[in-house]
């Protein structure tokens, strides 16, 4: 399978925007042992402005430009370092992948973009793909880095789509409001009534919410390709989902 793996700040990081170390070498054991049984692995990692935060000792997420690019910078230097390091200690390769809007809408380098990540996947590598906040002049120049997942996953004809958060899935309500709400196991169309209970902003370091996520969904879905939410707390759910065990929310494609 061609699985296309989005992993949230939350997940990534502790509330103080440093890295959570337990949890993202678990993560990596998961992702090299997947690619090791025969999956193409393309990672969608957020994280950068949040462990920048941490690095530069901020009290909180900046809600200026040049803060919130200053912290990219120096959390994308970080987060890569992670990321190279764990994954080598199981011998794969990776590569950093940094978008920003114009890379996806012009159509000369999104062609350029999809030759570059099919030809590292014929190379064995796996790509880790990021919106280049550095840069970009908005806080969010494609959407924010579900849509980006999403977009990555139609550009490389994924068979899976998986973003890994801080929640279950999507529930019937709120449930850190409605003890009553119940997880959603499988999505067959996106109605006005699934857009209803989506919630909005996620976490204080990172960008998305549920919200984001059923926009995702619904663009995955178009390109024929399954979405699933789920908890990153245990990256291992990850095995989970590609057995096609009942985990999270699926958003099935009408290829699904």
């Amino acid at each position: 399978m061609r699985i296309v793996v989005k992993v949230g700040t939350s997940t990534l990081a502790h509330r103080t925007g440093n890295l959570n170390i337990r949890r993202v070498e678990a993560l990596c054991k998961v992702l090299s042992d997947l690619k090791n049984g025969g999956n193409e692995i393309i990672l969608v990692s957020s994280g950068a402005i949040g462990m920048g935060v941490g690095k530069l000792c901020l009290s909180r997420r900046p809600d200026d430009i040049p803060t919130k690019q200053a912290a990219a910078a120096v959390g994308q230097c970080e987060l890569m370092y992670t990321y190279d390091k764990l994954f080598s200690e199981y011998n794969h390769t990776v590569a950093q992948i940094l978008l920003v809007g114009l890379d996806i809408e012009n159509q000369e380098r999104s062609i350029n973009f999809k030759n570059t990540l099919f030809r590292l996947l014929e190379l064995g590598v796996l790509p880790i793909v990021n919106e280049n906040d550095t840069v970009s002049t908005a806080e969010i120049e494609i959407g924010d880095n579900d849509t980006l997942s999403s977009v990555v996953a139609a550009t490389v004809e994924a068979d899976l789509l998986i973003l890994l958060s801080d929640i279950d899935g999507l529930y019937t309500a709120d449930p850190n409001k409605d003890s009553s709400a119940q997880l959603i196991h499988r999505v067959e169309a996106i109605t006005p009534e699934i857009v209803a209970v989506a919630g909005g902003k996620g976490t204080s370091l990172g960008t998305g919410g549920m919200s984001t996520k059923i926009k995702a969904a619904e663009y995955a879905n178009e390109h024929g390709i399954d979405m699933v939410i789920a908890n990153g707390s245990n990256p291992s759910v990850l095995y989970d989902i590609i057995d096609g065990r009942d985990v999270g929310t699926r958003f099935v494609s009408v290829r699904g």
